[in-house]
């Protein structure tokens, strides 16, 4: 039986790089992936959805170019050949993946991973597929699956194929004649966004008063006038009823209606996925069936590590990055501890957003005594200069007491590559004074940030 120091189940963002650090801090390291590597996240998730959104930006670009002075005619969209081209970016990063853990000497397996229990000598005893391994340390890193609510004819409508999940949208080769997205979080944003983009009609049925989930009030009313002035379709405080071939079946205030539709996306979220592992063989303990970590990502075994989305913490995966990073110092005696109160979050719709801390009503829920300050992007230069009448923003929420930044939230252009700046705000924890003297480049959209600390 082959022994290693740590053994990590799933090849996800949060598998591959425990297992890329681990490997590099010297523990001898086994990756045991059912399907691809890069899990969900690069093959079917959040790269996939990014290269089909890119596309539609250019589309819509070459759309309007009259209004940049840049004049174009007979601009069509060939949904195929981005799918083509989509499949070609998947590819290549897979195989970046593949080629890291090769250089870092980890052994991977390609089969499913399921615990056996321990052995004699105390270790973690794991099959890969028919081959029972075992490891000093084990790291769980499942991650997530599609949430499927209890829905009349919603597993049928799987079956048939009218229905469908992330995985099989983005692999269609045809543009459905009409779509329909139960769900309005950033899954069904993002594919709603891009469908839309593209000419297909879309409507969006959301159980809660609100789209995007705990996304600033303000954002989301205005992300989804957007998206309204351009024929997407929004039904708030619904409830999908039933899935019948070819139509939807859901009730509001208003009573019951039925919507007809070409296909239907199923994004009502995703859940913590531990099926078949045999958690209960070392008496791992679960919630709602994720699984329980402690601030070094340790289960309540001694050596067994969660990250990712398996856990149920923050379902992204640059937070199982991070979480990884931590499980692997832990191993390694390196003083490290896991923090989710600046973890920022990206809504790849057009316009971007993107937020990290507090908004104002969840910091004014927790009792903090903060101020809120709101600019618009139009203070930005660069913004107004490449922008034709957008309205994005920004916003600031300061903690008064404290002394301190809680909370950025951006609706706009690059909103994705700047977020990262607050979320640093947010964990040094420099005071203001401290804030107001860094210097941004001119002229940049992220100067937008450093407008509204000067307003606080």
């Amino acid at each position: 039986m082959k022994k290693y120091d740590v053994i990590v189940i799933g090849g996800g963002p949060g598998g591959y790089l425990c297992a890329e650090r681990a490997a590099g801090g010297g523990l001898k390291t086994a990756l045991i992936e059912k399907e691809h590597l890069g899990g969900v996240c690069l093959n079917e998730g959040c790269v996939p959805t990014k290269s089909l959104l890119y596309c539609a930006k250019q589309y819509a670009a070459a759309k309007h170019g009259a209004d940049y002075g840049v004049l174009t005619s007979d601009v069509r969209y060939d949904h195929a050949k981005v799918v083509e081209r989509k499949a070609k970016v998947v590819k290549k990063l897979v195989s970046g993946v593949g080629a890291t853990m090769k250089a870092e000497g980890v052994e991977v397996y390609t089969a499913m991973g399921k615990i056996q229990g321990r052995g004699d000598d105390g270790t973690f005893q794991v099959y890969a597929g028919d081959e029972l391994i075992c490891g000093d340390r084990l790291v769980i890193a499942t991650g997530s699956s599609t949430a499927k609510p209890p829905v009349a004819g919603l597993q049928a409508g799987l079956d048939s194929g009218f229905v469908l999940t992330n995985r099989e949208i983005l692999d269609m080769k045809e543009l459905p004649e009409s779509l329909v997205c139960l769900g309005g979080g950033v899954i069904g944003l993002e594919m709603a966004c891009y469908f839309a983009s593209v000419g297909v009609p879309v409507t969006v049925i959301e159980m809660m008063p609100k789209i995007a989930g705990p996304t600033d009030q303000e954002i989301c009313d205005t992300l989804m006038k957007t998206y309204q002035k351009e024929g997407m379709v929004f039904k708030l405080s619904a409830k999908v009823l039933e899935i019948g071939q070819g139509a939807v079946t859901y009730e509001d205030a208003e009573g019951k209606h039925t919507l007809a539709c070409s296909k239907v996306l199923l994004s009502a979220g995703r859940r913590a996925d531990v099926t078949g592992l045999n958690l209960e063989a070392l008496g791992v303990q679960t919630e709602r069936g994720a699984v329980v970590t402690d601030g070094h990502m340790e289960t309540s075994v001694k050596g067994v590590y969660a990250v990712g989305d398996c856990n149920g913490k923050l379902m992204l995966a640059h937070t199982a990055y991070r979480e990884a990073e931590v499980a692997v110092n832990h191993m390694l005696g390196i003083p490290d501890e896991m923090r989710y109160e600046a973890v920022p979050s990206v809504i790849y719709t057009n316009p971007e957003v993107a937020s990290v801390g507090e908004t104002k009503a969840s910091a004014e829920a927790k009792g903090m005594r903060v101020r809120e300050v709101k600019v618009p992007m139009i203070y930005s230069g660069r913004y107004v200069a490449e922008t034709l009448n957008g309205d994005g923003f920004c916003k600031v929420v300061y903690d008064l007491d404290r002394n301190r930044l809680v909370g950025v939230q951006l609706m706009g252009s690059y909103a994705s590559e700047m977020i990262y700046g607050a979320a640093l705000m947010l964990e040094t924890e420099l005071p203001l004074n401290q804030l107001k003297k860094l210097v941004f480049p001119h002229p940049t959209v992220c100067e937008i940030i450093r407008e509204a600390l000067f307003k606080l």
